[in-house]
């Protein structure tokens, strides 16, 4: 509700009042006002930079996952099971871990009850599928757009609930009582109303903070996230929320002029992998100067389908992680530009035009004749298996029957984030992260659980604020008092950059290239002194930031704070990197880190890759704190993960703790 306008240093502000203010409009955040409505709160609002903007809205994969605890009949599974499979992947807490596994199935049907069609069979029951990491069939699907359907259902709630919604908003700052270590309220850039009398600058007055901006997207150059995805960790990071496992991240194949997953059926299909120079000359199959037959080459492309994510523990024996390796060192080390061609085979594996299909090995024989797709060329094999995934690049101008696909191994998720307890509520009190930028998910997370993870932390969010913080905003006049220096901080920041109109502005070239050097120290090979050397020049260019940029014209501000953001969301997972490699933390998740005395290695060209396996530190998770000044610093503790509870669930104990609101215990 609009409320009016407070002054600083002569600049006037427009400001909001509500209970609660949900940030973002990806499937996490748009649950999160839903439900809060459907409650009882009613006075909330929802902030977003663009309703379809994000990566829920914008992003899939050959067959996109959501994962829950078991419904066919065929699986015994239970909460405290599926809990099990998700603290068992390393670095993440049991008592998170048993939320996220008890309300799977409570999440799975307000979906399917507002129109997500999950297929069932004809007695009723939802079938699934095995995932990876996962020994129960507890996979669901709808196909390559499932985050899609969510956000597009969900969004249908909200607007039918009536909720006020403040598109094309950026938040620039978490506004906190910094006696008591409160949320209490949002600086915002309205991008629609930019202008040289208050820079478009909102204010939002709330008790609560429910945060659920997306995974930090713009931090590599080399990166399946949506081009329109941002991401806004480094807002929460300088408001001093911690975070923890900044160092977990996934990393797979994808194409880069339309970023997208080529997982499953894109790589079941067998195509051939090629690179080319800058200039798509000197055009060579650069897969077959590693693996010594075609056997091993095929059965390695094949494998990809199922283990996208790149893996340290899939190198050895001609694993199919071998093949991300063998891409990095064509794209980042060579320079050069790799491709999928999906109308020829593999040349070595080539016989009277079509594959060979007696040097497959077993799984991706088998896999091709029950498919009924023991045909001639990949593009016929795709097309007989998953036409829709044809389509889909069809629909984005690239018409991959005929042209060659780009690709890169990109960052595609942080399993690692912003810290919550069990019911998500950070160290910075009345503000909740939930979704992709909460880290919850550990090391190794079954396929799909990240969707699981958005309904179920902005479901328990609402349930918290609902039961618990209900009361109104504090009075404007106190909040002006509590907030003028760090509204003022960001107003003088404003003011320091360099607006050139003779020029065009150089934010991009900056960015790209703070992107580019993320993604070769920082992704799925890792260096300790590469990224030493990262982190001093990471944190002089944060320093001289209003030095090194320049804008044409006001209406590029949000530009400017989101590299803001993005710099300091790099610095602090590098930092997090360095920390882990610095206690001996060996190659784990999703990301190799050389060691000159590994007891593994890897030999390409002249080239020698030594890690190890060994030191993975699940059973520890290392959280990360942000303190700005003039200069950046990062600090980082270890803690135990908590365990998966064991406890007395007495059916009329916690009927008593649930009428007397007991169950809500801000437990860490």
């Amino acid at each position: 509700m609009y409320k009016g306008e407070v002054s600083f240093n002569d600049i006037s502000i427009n400001v909001y009042e509500y209970n609660t203010v949900v940030v973002g409009s990806g499937a996490a955040s748009l649950n999160a006002a839903d439900t809060l409505y459907k409650l009882g709160q009613k006075d909330i609002a929802l902030i977003t930079e663009g309703m379809n903007r994000g990566t829920s809205r914008n992003t899939g994969s050959d067959k996109q996952t959501y994962y829950k605890q078991s419904t066919s009949i065929k699986d015994a599974d239970s909460p405290l099971k599926m809990a099990q499979t998700l603290f068992n992947g390393g670095a993440m807490h049991g008592d998170i871990a048993l939320v996220e596994a008890a309300l799977s199935l409570k999440s799975f049907y307000k979906l399917i009850d507002i129109g997500v069609p999950f297929p069932h069979d004809t007695f009723g029951q939802y079938v699934g599928y095995m995932t990876d990491h996962d020994e129960n069939s507890r996979a669901s699907s709808v196909g390559p757009l499932t985050s899609k359907y969510m956000t597009e259902r969900l969004q249908e709630q909200v607007k039918n609930n009536g909720t006020d919604i403040f598109d094309r908003f950026l938040v620039i700052s978490i506004l906190k009582d910094e006696i008591r270590n409160d949320a209490i309220g949002i600086l915002a850039l309205d991008i629609k109303n930019i202008n040289k009398e208050n820079y478009g600058l909102s204010l939002f007055n709330c008790k609560n903070i429910i945060y659920g901006t997306g995974g930090p997207a713009s931090i590599y150059y080399s990166s399946v996230f949506p081009k329109s995805q941002s991401g806004a960790t480094g807002v929460a990071l300088e408001a001093g929320v911690k975070a923890n496992n900044l160092t977990e991240w996934q990393y797979g194949i994808a194409s880069t002029k339309f970023r997208w997953n080529l997982s499953g059926t894109y790589q079941q299909a067998i195509p051939r992998y090629l690179s080319t120079d800058k200039d798509m000359n000197d055009e060579r199959e650069f897969l077959e100067d590693y693996f010594e037959n075609p056997t091993d080459l095929v059965n390695a492309i094949f494998l990809k389908g199922y283990q996208w994510p790149f893996d340290p523990r899939k190198l050895s024996n001609n694993g199919s992680s071998m093949i991300d390796l063998l891409i990095y060192i064509e794209t980042q080390i060579k320079g050069r530009r790799v491709f999928l061609d999906f109308n020829k085979n593999p040349n070595c594996a080539t016989v009277n035009g079509g594959l060979n299909f007696n040097i497959l090995g077993k799984e991706p024989y088998e896999y091709l004749k029950n498919s009924n797709a023991l045909l001639k060329t990949p593009i016929e094999r795709l097309e007989k298996m998953n036409p829709l995934s044809i389509e889909l690049y069809k629909n984005n101008n690239i018409d991959i029957t005929k042209e060659y696909l780009e690709i890169d191994v990109c960052a595609q998720h942080q399993n690692g984030g912003l810290d919550g307890n069990i019911w998500w509520e950070s160290n910075l009190k009345h503000f909740f992260p939930v979704g992709e930028v909460n880290g919850t998910l550990g090391i190794y997370r079954p396929g799909g659980s990240a969707l699981n993870s958005t309904q179920v932390g902005s479901y328990r969010a609402s349930e918290f604020i609902v039961s618990k913080y209900t009361d109104k905003p504090i009075e404007l006049e106190e909040l002006v008092e509590k907030i003028r220096e760090q509204v003022i901080k960001k107003i003088d920041l404003i003011k320091r950059i360099k607006i050139r109109i003779d020029r065009k502005s150089n934010l991009f070239e900056v960015q790209k290239e703070l992107q580019k050097e993320m993604s070769k120290i920082g992704a799925f090979i890792r260096d300790k002194e590469k990224i030493e050397e990262g982190i001093v020049a990471f944190k002089m260019k944060f320093k001289e930031f209003t030095e090194i940029i320049y804008i044409n014209d006001l209406k590029e501000l949000p530009t400017v704070f989101r590299i803001y953001d993005m710099i300091i969301t790099q610095i602090a997972c590098l930092s997090s990197m360095l920390e882990y490699i610095k206690k001996g933390g060996d190659s784990r998740g999703s990301y190799l880190v050389s060691d000159n005395n590994g007891s593994y290695e890897v030999k390409i060209d002249n080239m020698v890759f030594r890690f190890s396996l060994e030191n993975d530190f699940r059973e520890k998770i290392c959280e990360t704190a942000v303190e700005i000044d003039e200069e950046i610093k990062v600090s980082h503790k270890w803690v135990n993960v908590r365990p998966i509870p064991d406890y007395d669930s007495w059916f009329e104990n916690v009927w008593k703790e649930f009428r007397e609101k007991e169950i809500y215990k801000a437990i860490w």
